[in-house]
């Protein structure tokens, strides 16, 4: 198990205030280290703010200014990555801006709220941030740019993976994003009974906990900075030993996406439920597409499917995430999906967020060839969708109560 990130938030003002980017720095050395000596990799240290709609409130149509700055300064702040948080539907301009913001900046990334507890879904966010994702994938000639945003339905703050992540508040906090697919992989090699896999994960899970939470708590009282607590989401990486699509299939599915994987998905993250930890963000059963070799695989072959990814979505923990679609995918496409995941959150009171990647040029089946060593090369998947009309097709918020 590695930590994919030390995520710490704050609220850097704007013009950007340097002494508190100092402080997040000194934090993130400190923890760094402290965590490496505990005998944890740490594959990045991040920094995620208030949305930035209201660190410029009127003057949302800086954010592209304050996304240059932010990614200049991030040397000096010992930082790899910043997030600054979503657009918001009460901040309609918020949205327009993201791609120019994502084009003059290398390391920041965005969200983009859809729906909430208190808003409803928001159908005009929905069509905003499929608007985003669309604009954006010309950025790049594989549609990479749209790595640095995410959709966000029902996301509370503090979840320390991006492009979910943003702080709420004045007082600085910290949360610990893992990569634990490794986990589930171990838990259900050998295991003959889902009691058996499922006890093990719980016993690694909470004794990687105590460590993790012994150092955090030393940080927190030394900076006082809120420790948010721990994603447990079992992120993979693009290796067997890594991927959560291999801990499926060695629980006993033949092949991702065949009848058989909903329930290995439930059966994990209702494991991840029965571990006692201070929990952050998702915490859950993690599908990124390209970033899972079983699972890029299984795409590649027509066996996973964004339907399948979608009902999924059901019982795990973040919903549709790197997915490689045709790049002459339209808007209203990505609104019809987008939609969907807003209701399944609500419904289901969970957070949810997508992370389209529509690729310039390329048609449903195409191979995929990115250049890059947290991916793993797939091919195009189909989106069966087409434009909501009627009752559907407007901008209207509406409430939808959860089950």
């Amino acid at each position: 198990m590695k930590i994919r990130s030390i995520t710490y938030f704050c609220d850097p003002g704007w013009p950007l205030n340097e002494k508190k980017l100092r402080a997040a720095g000194t934090f993130l050395a400190e923890a760094k280290a402290a965590f490496e000596a505990e005998g944890y990799e740490v594959q990045t240290t991040r920094l995620a703010t208030v949305p930035f709609p209201r660190l410029l409130g009127e003057k949302v149509n800086e954010t592209p200014r304050l996304a240059e700055a932010l990614s200049g300064l991030l040397p000096e702040v010992g930082a790899a990555y910043a997030s600054l948080g979503p657009a918001l539907p009460e901040s309609a301009g918020s949205y327009a801006v993201i791609p120019e913001a994502i084009a003059g900046s290398k390391n920041i990334f965005f969200g983009g709220v859809m729906a909430d507890t208190k808003r409803g879904i928001v159908l005009e966010a929905v069509r905003a941030c499929a608007g985003v994702i669309v604009r954006t994938a010309p950025l790049d000639p594989d549609g990479f740019a749209n790595l640095h945003f995410a959709a966000l339905a029902n996301v509370p703050p503090g979840a320390p993976f991006f492009p979910a992540a943003y702080h709420e508040g004045e007082t600085p906090a910290f949360g610990l994003a893992m990569e634990a697919a490794d986990v589930a992989v171990r838990a259900f090699d050998q295991a003959k009974t889902v009691n058996d896999g499922r006890q093990a994960m719980i016993e690694e899970l909470e004794n990687h906990a105590r460590r993790l939470t012994q150092t955090a708590d030393f940080l927190k009282f030394k900076h006082q900075a809120r420790f948010g607590g721990i994603d447990f989401s079992l992120a993979p990486f693009p290796e067997e030993t890594r991927s959560l699509g291999a801990a499926v299939e060695r629980m006993g599915v033949p092949r991702l996406g065949l009848h058989g994987s909903l329930a290995a998905a439930a059966i994990l993250t209702e494991a991840l439920e029965r571990a006692h930890f201070p929990r952050a963000g998702f915490s859950g059963f993690m599908q990124p597409v390209l970033e899972d070799p079983v699972l890029a695989r299984r795409a590649a072959e027509g066996t996973l499917t964004v339907k399948d990814l979608l009902l999924y979505s059901a019982v795990c923990g973040t919903g549709l995430d790197t997915l490689p679609l045709p790049g002459d995918v339209t808007a209203e496409q990505i609104a019809a999906l987008l939609f969907d995941l807003s209701a399944l959150a609500l419904r289901l009171d969970k957070p949810l967020t997508a992370r389209l990647m529509p690729v310039p040029g390329k048609k449903a089946g195409d191979p995929t060839s990115f250049n890059f060593g947290f991916f793993a090369n797939s091919r195009v998947m189909a989106l069966e969708a087409e434009a909501l009309g009627n009752a559907l097709g407007g901008t209207q918020t509406f409430e939808l109560r959860a089950r």
